[in-house]
């Protein structure tokens, strides 16, 4: 999911880099959904894990 955030900044970037402003503000919120998305999972699997005690990878 992380690499579906980093594809939708980049794709933010090279639009507004072509003046596509509607599409590059589009691809930023996107990203930034997806980027916080990845955040919670994250933080949820390793709370999950330390419970469960194994450690971590």
């Amino acid at each position: 999911m992380l690499s579906w955030a980093l594809g939708f900044f980049i794709l933010a970037i090279i639009a507004g880099v072509l003046g596509f402003g509607g599409i590059a503000g589009a691809a930023a919120g996107i990203a930034k959904i997806l980027f916080y998305v990845f955040l919670v999972l994250l933080i949820v699997s390793a709370v999950a894990g330390a419970l469960r005690g194994r450690p971590p990878v």
